[in-house]
């Protein structure tokens, strides 16, 4: 997991949030009980303090051309000579020599990477390396090789631990590793052209990372298989941890007159296509969940690209999120992939939640593309209800970017932390490495705004994190709190309107989820919320594809009773309320286990129950009906005395 820096520029400012936090609550790791683990970075580079204007590829072609430096056109990045090379080198470097130009600049971020000195940085650090004023790329490399030395010792003692398959001594061993890995007909010449070798201690298939030019191995991924049930499960390691590992499995076998490729989102399917069609393919380091922009530069030969990832919805998804990055003009989707939105109607409906099974009876899941208005009465627990639903679809792979501007970071990361070890790690110190670990490995990011910003600085950080980090879903808590006070003296209305406007199209030109946590107006304690408590008019309301309220009843005798109304469900009409249960140990809701009845039909104005929506979910109710919170659901009552909002 990792911590978004003001506006996320410039990218050599990221860090590792743990680092930041244990320093914070006066724990150095050394003193931190349990088993000796990676040591990681804990002090930070400065942060800049005056955000950082992204940059565009006109401005990026205006400079060079100012500056004299020769550049070439590419599909994502611009090629032009690399000033961190051996002046030697740069001599050598001719204009109409394509592969001199070694230098490849992103066009959407202006960040660079020189392919022969692996120099790497952002926009800023190059200005100014070509200006005079510094090295900060070459600071950035350093850093960045600092990590690396670290793992380099446990990486050389796997890799030579490890052994080719068709060297295991046992032939049984040797076939129960095929069959167990889908390899029975993958021949050996296959497996040694992409070296791949089997750890027999860990019965784990063995990847390696090679530096540019195979000098050497920066990293591994370890494949491991696991019995589920009728199906195998793979677990994989990697060294770097995946946020720092970069590796195209299959670079080094790739041509520089290979003009197609085939990108796959497992290893194992590089080596069977590999053999089977005799194409060059590449597996990405993290499959569907995100491609890194780093590895953009590497796939700037090839005119055409395949992508081989899957037959499900979320696979396609991720081709079309990556294809954007790549120019969609040269890249492919399998027919067959497309066939998955239109015969699973379940992965249509989006990605579901393990811990709230009576929301996916209504909303059916969370889908990419749009808008959702939380709100809830002050004081319920809206951030910790919202952070454990954020939660739940980060620990399936839903890339997720927080904006918190009412608390710190620190503390929502705390209540994180907690909510994903479902117990207070205060009281069991000895677990705090193994799921600090586990939650740092999350595809979770954070904001560092806090308070008043403006909807402009917002909208390009989010941006900045779909392209970089391919996140499919922001939480911004709260609007209110992110607006301020500069509206004071003009129409506050009219000011919130235009940001929930500009959050509605970010989330459809993005196919990005929004999940918007607005307060409610003033309302009387003993009056339920409703769709038009929500502060201010109705453009919230009707923007949103989904509106979801806390409603919490106070009561005079004891803990108050908590119920998650589902009031707006664009998707297909369901809408119902079921009820809620905090474990303040573990800061996480829970559906009370003696209620039998959760999900409440809703009656109409003469009594009858209304009809079922479409989708025959038990529970589920058409849109216009309306239900009755504040009362005991055993006992459970509608109200027919207010009208359907």
């Amino acid at each position: 997991m990792w911590l978004l820096l003001r506006r996320a520029y410039p990218l050599r400012i990221l860090l590792p949030l743990r680092g930041e936090w244990v320093g914070r609550r006066g724990l150095p790791r050394s003193l931190a009980p349990g088993p000796p683990r990676r040591r990681y970075r804990k002090e930070a580079l400065p942060a800049v303090e005056i955000p950082v204007s992204p940059v565009t590829t006109t401005e990026i072609r205006q400079y060079l051309r100012t500056h004299g430096i020769p550049f070439q056109d590419g599909h994502s990045c611009l090629r032009a000579p690399s000033p961190f090379v051996a002046s030697s080198d740069i001599k050598n470097q001719k204009k109409d020599d394509t592969t001199s130009f070694c230098l490849f600049i992103d066009k959407t971020t202006g960040h660079f990477h020189c392919m022969t000195s692996l120099a790497e940085g952002s926009w800023e650090d190059f200005q100014a390396s070509v200006e005079g004023r510094g090295d900060g790329a070459k600071e950035g490399v350093l850093l960045r090789e600092s990590s690396e030395t670290e793992d380099r010792e446990e990486v050389l003692r796997i890799w030579n631990r490890a052994i080719p398959l068709w060297e295991l001594p046992d032939p049984e061993e040797a076939q129960l590793a095929r069959v167990m890995f889908g390899l029975t007909k993958v021949t050996d010449d296959t497996l040694r052209r992409f070296s791949v070798r089997y750890l027999r201690s860990t019965r784990s298939l063995v990847f390696p990372w090679f530096t540019p030019g195979n000098s050497g191995l920066r990293g591994l991924k370890l494949l491991g298989a696991e019995g589920q049930e009728n199906e195998v499960q793979y677990v994989d390691t990697t060294i770097p941890r995946p946020g720092a590992y970069h590796n195209l499995f299959g670079l080094p076998l790739i041509s520089r007159r290979d003009a197609e490729v085939v990108l796959t989102s497992r290893e194992l399917d590089s080596l069977a296509l590999s053999q089977s069609t005799g194409l060059p393919t590449l597996s990405l380091p993290r499959g569907t969940v995100c491609l890194p922009p780093a590895l953009l530069p590497y796939l700037e030969q090839f005119r055409r690209i395949v992508f081989w990832l899957g037959d499900d919805l979320r696979s396609w998804e991720a081709a079309k999120l990556f294809a954007r990055k790549l120019n969609p003009k040269r890249c492919s989707l399998l027919r067959e992939e497309v066939l998955g939105e239109l015969s699973n109607v379940e992965q249509v409906a989006g990605v579901r939640w393990n811990r709230f099974p009576d929301l996916n009876r209504l909303l059916k899941g969370h889908r990419k593309g749009e808008l959702t208005v939380f709100t809830g009465p002050t004081g319920s627990g809206k951030t910790t209800f919202i952070s454990e639903y954020a939660l739940d679809l980060c620990t399936q792979g839903v890339n997720t970017l927080w904006g918190s501007f009412e608390i710190s970071n620190v503390r929502l990361a705390r209540v994180m932390l907690t909510q994903f070890a479902v117990t207070r790690l205060e009281e069991q110190l000895d677990k705090y490495e193994e799921w600090a670990d586990r939650f740092e490995d999350l595809p979770l990011y954070f904001m560092t705004f806090h308070g008043q910003q403006s909807i402009r600085s917002v909208i390009d950080t989010m941006q900045h994190a779909v392209y970089v980090y391919d996140v499919c879903h922001v939480v911004i808590d709260n609007l209110q709190f992110m607006m301020g006070h500069e509206q004071l003296s003009t129409d506050r209305i009219a000011a919130q309107d235009y940001i929930v406007g500009a959050f509605r199209k970010f989330a459809t030109d993005n196919s990005c989820h929004v999940t918007l946590v607005i307060h409610p107006r003033k309302e009387d304690d003993d009056k339920e919320l409703q769709t038009a408590s929500i502060f201010g008019s109705a453009k919230a309301s009707q923007e949103a594809d989904n509106v979801l309220i806390l409603q919490d009843r106070k009561l005079v005798t004891g803990p108050g009773k908590r119920y998650l109304q589902v009031s707006k469900n664009r998707f297909d009409g369901d809408v119902g309320v079921f009820p809620l249960e905090f474990n303040k140990s573990s800061l996480t809701f829970s559906i009370p286990p003696k209620s039998k009845a959760r999900l409440k039909k809703v009656k109409d104005d003469n009594g009858l129950v209304a009809k079922k929506s479409s989708s025959g979910k038990k529970g589920a109710v058409h849109q216009n009906s309306e239900t009755c919170l504040g009362q005991d659901p055993s006992s459970y009552q509608p109200d027919t005395s207010k009208s359907s909002r």
